[in-house]
């Protein structure tokens, strides 16, 4: 067999901050308060405290006071448009691609809330890796050395194909095929971190927002696990794991609307959280945001590359975004979402932000797991591109959205693998 071709790690983000970020290497420690504050004090661990329920600070800083009253969304919101995925422009399915195996039927069109993916590849039922219930969470086993990819697949009409068997996919790693060990295309549970802005510029938002994000947990799996995180210049974590639809309510209530934005920032420290502390293997990070990161002490190149760490989070983002706001910060949730096989939505009206959460319930739902063992052993390290082709009799060209690559060997801990 020839030696494997050596891809170089991808080239820093365009537009990526000036800031200088902490190391790839380092972790972001979350902290916890104990018990509800009543009187204000820190605990012996320098961890601010709240009136109300107990809060998490994975930042600095005092954690946001109670929420204040709730305020009228506006008529409309800031304008944007779509962008395509790393593959061309595409939208992503609002509904699946017919079932016949040979030969494709009409199908729902897809809707336009202008969002962008990137290629991804799927999965069905042959040769997949053992699952089971423990204590009454789903669990996915994956081999250690086996990769694991989520992955869409789309037609020429942007529909969802969700029945092609495993012989329909190829997956190359930095240009070498590689043989598919298990593959499976299930509704498997999730472990999501719901990541909401909460500078000032959102206050007349967030209703809405938190609407949706109520809808994407209630159209979800039933199991996965959830938590909330609202960022500013800092970030707290509100929730931790949960399926309790009251507790994340709660969470999304607790609306501080000032600061600045520190969106890299809050990203590292969820995607942090997601690898040390998920029971699940899948994972997922959904992030709104209405502006470009002014605060974060991460660069955008800091916070792709931690996204990048093998198993981590697909990321789905939703810009409302300004005209003056947009390239910048359109460009960070491109780079974070392409990056990771998911989507970024620019809807050019608040009012779209809740048929966008469906969309994305619908996506996570119906992708297809594929894993493989790399040729090249993942304790060899460094960055690893990923490929992933479809082709079925019936159908015109396919387009599979996934992760473009990994960075190999940086797996540690979270979840049951």
């Amino acid at each position: 067999m020839p030696a494997p071709a050596t891809v170089p790690p991808p080239q820093p983000v365009a537009g990526s901050s000036s800031q200088t970020g902490t190391s790839s290497g380092t972790t972001t420690t979350i902290k916890t308060t104990a018990t509800p504050a009543s009187t204000g004090t820190q605990t012996s661990s320098s961890v601010p405290q709240q009136q109300g329920p107990p809060s998490v600070s994975i930042g600095e800083g005092a954690p946001p006071p109670q929420a204040p009253p709730p305020v009228k969304p506006p008529a409309n919101a800031a304008s944007g448009a779509g962008i395509g995925s790393s593959a061309g422009t595409g939208a992503a399915p609002s509904a699946a691609a017919p079932a016949n195996n040979s030969q494709p039927q009409n199908g729902q069109e897809p809707t336009g809330n202008g969002q962008e993916g990137t290629s991804a590849n799927g999965g069905q039922d042959q040769g997949q890796a053992p699952s089971s219930q423990e204590g009454g969470a789903f669990v996915f086993r994956k081999q250690v050395e086996e990769v694991a990819l989520h992955a869409t697949v789309l037609d020429e009409k942007q529909r969802m194909v969700t029945n092609l068997p495993k012989t329909a996919f190829t997956v190359f790693e930095n240009n070498q095929p590689q043989t598919i060990s298990s593959f499976r295309h299930e509704d498997i549970p999730v472990a999501m971190g719901i990541v909401i802005d909460n500078s000032g510029s959102m206050r007349e938002k967030r209703d809405n927002v938190n609407k949706a994000a109520i809808n994407l947990v209630r159209a979800s799996n039933p199991q996965d696990e959830v938590f909330v995180v609202n960022f500013n210049d800092e970030y707290y974590l509100d929730q931790d794991f949960t399926a309790a639809i009251p507790k994340l309510r709660e969470a999304l209530e607790k609306v501080e609307s000032r600061g600045g934005t520190a969106l890299y920032d809050a990203v590292v420290a969820s995607a942090d959280h997601l690898k040390k502390n998920a029971k699940l293997e899948k994972k997922v990070l959904f992030v709104v945001t209405d502006g470009e990161d002014n605060a974060s002490r991460e660069s955008l190149e800091t916070a792709v590359r931690r996204l990048q760490a093998e198993n981590g989070p697909t990321v789905y983002a939703i810009g409302l975004l300004g005209e003056e706001k947009q390239r910048r910060a359109r460009n960070a949730l491109k780079e974070m979402a392409v990056r990771t096989g998911g989507v970024a939505f620019f809807p050019k009206d608040l009012n779209e932000v809740d048929e966008i959460s469906s969309t994305v319930a619908h996506d996570i739902r119906n992708q297809y797991t594929i894993g493989y063992k790399p040729t090249t052993p993942k304790s060899a390290g460094g960055y690893r591109a990923i490929r992933v082709e479809a082709h079925q009799k019936g159908y015109g060209k396919l387009t599979v959205r996934t992760r473009s690559g990994y960075y190999a060997g940086q797996e540690k801990g979270g979840g049951s693998q």
